[in-house]
């Protein structure tokens, strides 16, 4: 019989405990976290197994040093090949659907840590049972920042935590060098940039996106005026009408639908030869991941490389990879990433390596 002051909550943790056959694993809880959203978790010492189940926290993670603890990750090899390569320890991971994740399998995967996107009905569950559940999201720079060091403090490292604090400083001079450089180019000299996120289906990033922040740091005004939010859909009318100088294609944007093309042979940027794809490594640079600072000095090269004629982008990429990811890239790797290439050979799990 279930003890009728018993809340909704606690009904719901008892049922998932019964299904799942098992009780959760209560490791001892050494500090409070606070996430996103503005909620307070207690969160174990140095979790052991974590669920990560938004795409960009993951490189978060992984440059913390938190590698070796991702038990769970919506991150495929095949989506994610820079990623599996240079943290092939990622192929332990299970890799899962995220939406899909009950609370039944962390416990059967004895999660004791788990990061999402977003505020779901999904983290009541998973709280229910005991896992503590921190929200990540952020939507510009300083959000950014901000989820390094939420994740630092919930993985309770000296590492995560050094690490954390070099990467704002270096972030930091990263936005300023770039700012500095720009300070005398005029509104109307900074061109008028069109992220596409795809081609077919026709979507681009407007306002109130870190696309649109990267944009403006990079010394450029967003061509999609009206538009609010990342991956919105248009039209090619709507696209002829903004005409933009420049057009950046997101790594994973494909080719125009063959009934487009004409329209697009005569935007301007087509024209000109103003289209660049962005680059692409452990994570897309043009998101949400710790590459951001990449993005925007690769962004401002492309848009004013007058200024920035003394800026190497294969050293600048190689460089990152070997100061926040302790990977040593080569030249030609390096290439492969600013041109959105997979690496070769592709990642494959070492020998005796299983989830």
């Amino acid at each position: 019989m279930v003890n009728r002051g018993m809340g909704h909550a606690g009904i719901r943790a008892l049922a998932c405990l019964m299904v799942a056959g098992m009780v959760a694993h209560r490791p001892a809880m050494a500090r409070d976290v606070t996430d996103m959203a503005g909620t307070i978790q207690s969160v174990p010492d140095q979790p052991a197994r974590i669920a990560d189940l938004w795409f960009a926290h993951n490189e978060l993670v992984l440059m913390l040093g938190g590698a070796g603890q991702i038990a769970m990750t919506v991150d495929r090899p095949q989506a994610r090949p820079w990623m599996y390569t240079v943290f092939p320890v990622l192929f332990q991971a299970r890799v899962v659907n995220g939406p899909q994740v009950t609370a039944e399998a962390l416990l059967r995967d004895r999660v004791d840590l788990v990061f999402v996107p977003d505020a779901t009905a999904t983290i009541t569950a998973f709280r229910g049972v005991g896992v503590p559940t921190l929200m990540a999201s952020f939507h510009d720079v300083a959000g950014l920042l901000r989820v390094v060091d939420m994740t630092a403090t919930a993985l309770g490292t000296s590492q995560a935590h050094d690490t954390a604090t070099r990467y704002r400083q270096m972030m930091t001079q990263s936005v300023n060098d770039v700012r500095d450089r720009l300070t005398h180019v005029p509104a109307g000299a900074r061109p008028r940039v069109l992220h596409v996120q795809s081609l077919h289906p026709l979507r681009v990033d407007g306002a109130d996106s870190i696309v649109d922040e990267w944009i403006s740091l990079a010394g450029g005004r967003n061509a999609a005026t009206g538009v609010s939010g990342n991956m919105k859909p248009v039209s090619i009318e709507q696209v002829a009408a903004w005409d933009p100088d420049v057009i950046i294609l997101g790594p994973d944007s494909g080719t125009p639908d063959a009934g487009v093309q004409a329209a697009w042979q005569n935007l301007r940027a087509v024209r000109e030869g103003h289209v660049h794809q962005n680059p692409s490594g452990a994570f897309t640079w043009d998101r949400y991941g710790s590459e951001l600072p990449l993005q925007i000095r690769w962004a401002a090269k492309t848009l004013h490389p007058e200024l920035f004629a003394d800026l190497d982008p294969v050293a600048m990429t190689r460089d990152f990879y070997h100061t926040w990811f302790h990977y040593e890239l080569s030249a030609e790797q390096a290439q492969l990433i600013l041109a959105a290439r997979p690496p070769q050979p592709l990642p494959h799990p070492p020998a005796g390596l299983h989830p």
